[in-house]
């Protein structure tokens, strides 16, 4: 686990000079989690926030019915648990780790002395955190406005975007978390999957999806034609 290639491709810190990464790195702390650890829970405290130098971390919460949400998952260079760290709130909501992962913890207190010494670094956290609402504003929109089609068709887009060159998409998350981030069932997925695939929108192999005719696929995510 090398801070200096972790911190480079970070979302967060990607782009800073050498100099404020060094920095950085005096006030970290490398963590090791096994697969099922948690790394915080809903309602505590913001003591710190992390970012992912291995493997994959979740972020969900849990409705009254016990039913888990998962709102992001998190790989190498994302960071999480930013936000209430800089309000000074507590989280508002869980992160467990999906395999086994190593981290990177920045604590509160240490951040906020080194912020003001280097504006820069506050400048970014900013921006990202801008970028951050954006997408839980789209999530919140998917889950509450659109049908599992177009969740589905909006989510492989999105995907596929990352990597323009390809048509290819390979999940990096089993259909059953996949299910969970579209807020619906196994079931319920293989079935819009099987359809896209009838209908000749992707072709599915294992974990690997084709977009066949991305127009169409983007015309479904912007509900203009439906299933």
């Amino acid at each position: 686990m090398d801070f200096m290639t972790t911190m480079a491709g970070s979302t967060l810190f990607k782009g800073l000079p050498e100099d404020e990464l060094r920095q950085l790195e005096r006030i970290s702390e490398p963590r090791e989690f096994d697969k099922g650890d948690i790394l915080f829970l809903e309602g505590r405290e913001g003591v710190g926030f992390y970012v992912v130098a291995a493997g994959q971390v979740k972020v969900f919460k849990m409705s009254f019915d016990g039913r888990e949400q998962i709102l992001h998952i998190l790989g190498p260079g994302d960071p999480l648990g930013e936000v209430p760290v800089f309000a000074g709130q507590t989280y508002p909501a869980n992160a467990q780790a999906l395999v086994k992962s190593s981290l990177y913890f920045f604590p509160r207190q240490k951040l906020i002395e080194l912020y003001r010494e280097s504006p820069s670094l506050a400048m970014n956290m900013l921006a990202v955190l801008s970028r951050r609402l954006r997408e839980f504003t789209v999530l919140i929109e998917n889950l509450s406005l659109k049908e599992i089609p177009q969740r589905l068709a909006t989510y492989l887009l999105h995907q596929q975007s990352l990597k323009p060159v390809s048509a290819r998409v390979k999940l990096s998350v089993t259909k059953g978390v996949l299910s969970n981030i579209l807020g619906t069932s196994q079931e319920t997925l293989s079935r819009v999957l099987g359809k896209l695939s009838q209908e000749g929108l992707i072709d599915v192999q294992g974990k690997e999806i084709s977009i066949l005719n991305a127009e169409r696929l983007q015309e479904l995510a912007g509900g203009e034609i439906r299933l």
